[in-house]
């Protein structure tokens, strides 16, 4: 009878266990799930437990029309609702971005662009291989930006796709376009819109092309990005802003003494 006891205990003690070990294993399968099919996954295994949420940009960002199937692509229609989804989570600290792009749809690039630079939560960025073209917006889009000394960022004009009609309107929307992408870069880092109309005009760099290549710490010379680093100190800068901005809510959140409080008695 006590053996029939004996076995019973154990075995709702291992219930629980299993349960936990199923969960954990779900858990992973949906992290899996997220880094194969959007390149996503949450970072909380930190010292502070801090909750980070990583984006990975790749290859081409798509936009409204579907690139080749053989090709590496970022969907906007993912990355979006992602973003919308962090800014809605309390529980998200901050947001990594990893870049590794050869530009691609300029209205979807944009988009991502202006929601990375919307965010209320800390941001860095992280240029890793190329930041080419309208990946440029996106790597200047976070508070603050990183670039590995290997890694190229590509500046160049407009380019169209398909039929062009060679009319004066024509070439006055392509001029407004990029004014929107020069006027965006502008703004979120420390390059003037007319030095980047300079390195995009450059005939002396590229063979087939005009613009400007430049190597990491060229950008950070021309003021594109904040500073050459590596992941490491992407999310150590991280965690300083989600620590800055935590103080901040706190001293926001404690009252001030009051008037007849803060008045010296004689």
């Amino acid at each position: 009878m006590s053996e029939n006891i004996r076995k019973e205990e154990e075995t709702q003690k291992e219930e629980p266990q299993k349960e936990e070990e199923k969960n954990d294993q779900q858990q992973k399968n949906e992290e899996n799930r997220q880094i194969r099919d959007m390149g996503q996954v949450t970072l909380n295994g930190n010292s502070r437990k801090y909750r980070v949420e990583l984006l990975t940009i790749i290859g081409e960002v798509e936009g409204h029309e579907s690139a080749p199937s053989h090709s590496k692509t970022t969907k906007y229609e993912h990355v979006l609702p992602r973003l919308a989804l962090i800014e809605d989570d309390e529980t998200v600290d901050g947001l990594l971005i990893l870049l590794n792009t050869v530009g691609g749809d300029v209205e979807a690039g944009l988009a991502i662009a202006e929601m990375i630079a919307s965010l209320s939560v800390p941001t860095v960025s992280l240029v890793l291989g190329g930041g080419h073209s309208i990946g440029v917006p996106m790597a200047v889009s976070a508070d603050y930006s990183f670039v590995v000394p290997s890694a190229t960022m590509v500046i160049h004009p407009v380019r169209s796709s398909g039929m062009f009609i060679g009319v004066a309107q024509t070439y006055r929307n392509m001029e407004k376009i990029q004014d929107r992408i020069t006027t965006f870069i502008s703004s979120h880092s420390g390059t003037s819109q007319q030095r980047l109309e300079e390195l995009m005009l450059d005939t002396t760099q590229l063979v087939k092309d005009v613009g400007t290549m430049l190597e990491g710490r060229e950008a950070v010379q021309e003021g594109l990005i904040n500073e050459v680093g590596g992941m490491k100190e992407a999310l150590a800068k991280l965690y300083q802003l989600i620590d800055e901005k935590r103080r901040e809510k706190l001293r926001v959140s404690q009252p001030g003494p009051s008037c007849e409080n803060s008045k010296k008695k004689p």
